[in-house]
C-alpha cells in the first residue's frame, strides 16, 4: 500500500498552491530547448512565484497507482504508471508540475491564466476524466515519446476541478513536452478541448496562447546575435557605441511575450556543444537570462505588495537521463541520476530535499 500515491494526494499539494497563486503572481515560467552535437536534447525551464512554495524533487517509481480525484469526491481515472517520474513538486506534496521520465521524456506545466478552459466532469465521463492539475504525472507515467503523447493526449479529458482558493477556476496551464529526439510539442487547453501543436523552435512562456506567441515572432524578425556593420552615409559613417547592435529592438521586459522572444533569440544563437553534458550548464547559464530577482515585479495586495522571483531552475538532460536545479538559495548545481534515484526508491515515492543554504567557500588563502 506504500506505493499507492493517489493523484488526491498530488491534488492536495496542488490545493496548497493554489491557496499561494491566489495571492501571488505566477506567470513567469520560461522553458527552452538545445541539442548538442551528440544527439542530446537538454530542456531548461525557470519556475517563478510569489513566495518560496518550498519545492522537492519528487521520485515516482514505475508501477505506481494513481488516481484522480475530481469534484464532490469524485474518482476519476485511475491507472498504474508505466515508467518512472523524477521532477518539481509544490509545498512538499506528491504532485510533478516540471519532470522527466526514464525513457528521457520532459514534461513542464507553465501556468496559462486567462485562456485554459475546461469542460464540466459528468458521471458518464468520469472514468476517462482527470483533473488538470494531474496531466503531467500521467503523461510522464504513461509514455515514452512525443509520438505516443500525440496518440494519447486526448484519451483522457480535462475537466473542471474549481479552486475556491483562486476564486473558483481550474488549474490554468499549459503543457510542453519534449522528447529525446528533440521532437516537441505544447498542448493547451483552451476552448473546452485539448490543443496540440507543434512546437519547432521548443520555447514555452505563458499567455498569451501558443500559436499567438508563434506569430508574434514575425515583429521580431530584424534580430540578430550578429553585430550590424557600420552604414556609410553621404558625408560619413556612423556605428554601434558597442557589442550587440544586432539585438537592438530585443524587448527586455519579464512579460510572457518579451520572454518567448528573448527565448528563441538565445537559444537559436546558442553555439551547439559537443555533448549534452556540456550543453545542461551552457542550459543553465542561458536561464540565468530569465532570472528574476526579487524585487523587481510588484503585485499589490490588501495585505502588501508581493514579489515575483525565480524560486528554482531545472535543467533535463534526456540523453544521460538526469533531472538538475539550483534554487534562489542554493545557486549550487545539483543532479539526479533518475535511474539511479528510481532504483534507491524502490516501491515507494520518494522526495529528495531541494532547499538548502548557498555554500561559500574562503579562498583568501588559496594560491597558485
Amino acid at each position: 500500500m506504500k506505493n499507492r500515491i493517489g493523484l488526491k494526494l498530488l491534488l492536495a499539494g496542488t490545493a496548497c498552491a493554489m491557496l499561494l497563486m491566489s495571492y501571488t503572481p505566477a506567470n513567469a515560467c520560461t522553458a527552452i530547448r538545445l541539442t548538442a552535437k551528440d544527439g542530446g536534447v537538454v530542456i531548461g525551464r525557470t519556475m517563478e512565484f510569489g513566495i518560496d512554495v518550498q519545492s522537492d524533487a519528487v521520485v515516482v517509481p514505475a508501477g505506481t497507482k494513481l488516481t484522480s480525484s475530481l469534484p464532490d469526491k469524485a474518482k476519476g481515472i485511475h491507472y498504474t504508471t508505466k515508467y518512472g517520474i523524477v521532477g518539481a513538486n509544490f509545498m512538499n506534496k506528491h504532485m510533478v508540475v516540471d519532470g522527466m521520465n526514464e525513457k528521457g521524456m520532459y514534461v513542464g506545466a507553465l501556468y496559462l491564466p486567462g485562456y485554459a478552459s475546461y469542460p464540466e466532469g459528468t458521471p458518464e465521463n468520469a472514468a476517462k476524466s482527470m483533473a488538470p492539475e494531474d496531466y503531467v504525472a500521467w503523461l510522464l507515467g504513461n509514455f515514452a515519446t512525443v509520438a505516443e503523447v500525440k496518440e494519447n493526449y486526448n484519451k483522457v479529458i480535462l475537466v473542471q476541478n474549481p479552486q475556491k482558493e483562486i476564486g473558483g477556476q481550474s488549474f490554468p496551464g499549459h503543457f510542453m513536452i519534449t522528447d529525446s529526439t528533440g521532437a516537441s510539442i505544447v498542448i493547451e487547453p483552451t476552448d473546452n478541448t485539448l490543443k496540440l501543436f507543434e512546437n519547432p523552435l521548443g520555447v514555452l512562456t505563458n499567455s498569451p496562447t501558443f500559436d499567438w506567441h508563434m506569430t508574434n515572432l514575425n515583429n521580431y524578425h530584424n534580430l540578430s546575435a550578429t553585430n550590424v556593420a557600420p552604414l556609410e552615409l553621404k558625408g560619413g559613417k556612423i556605428s554601434g557605441f558597442g557589442q550587440g547592435t544586432g539585438l537592438l529592438g530585443l524587448p527586455g521586459d519579464y512579460t510572457p511575450p518579451s520572454r518567448f522572444i528573448r527565448a528563441v533569440v538565445f537559444s537559436q544563437s546558442a553555439p551547439q556543444l559537443a555533448t549534452a553534458t556540456e550543453t545542461v550548464f551552457q542550459m543553465f547559464h542561458i536561464m540565468n537570462a530569465f532570472d528574476i530577482p526579487y524585487g523587481v515585479i510588484q503585485d499589490k495586495h490588501e495585505d502588501g505588495i508581493h514579489y515575483d522571483y525565480t524560486v528554482w531552475t531545472s535543467v533535463a538532460d534526456l540523453k544521460n537521463i538526469s533531472y538538475s536545479f539550483k534554487t534562489y538559495k542554493d545557486q549550487s548545481i545539483r543532479t539526479i541520476d533518475v535511474h539511479k534515484a528510481l532504483t534507491a526508491a524502490g516501491k515507494g515515492v520518494k522526495v529528495i530535499e531541494m532547499d538548502s543554504k548557498q555554500p561559500i567557500e574562503d579562498v583568501s588563502a588559496n594560491f597558485k
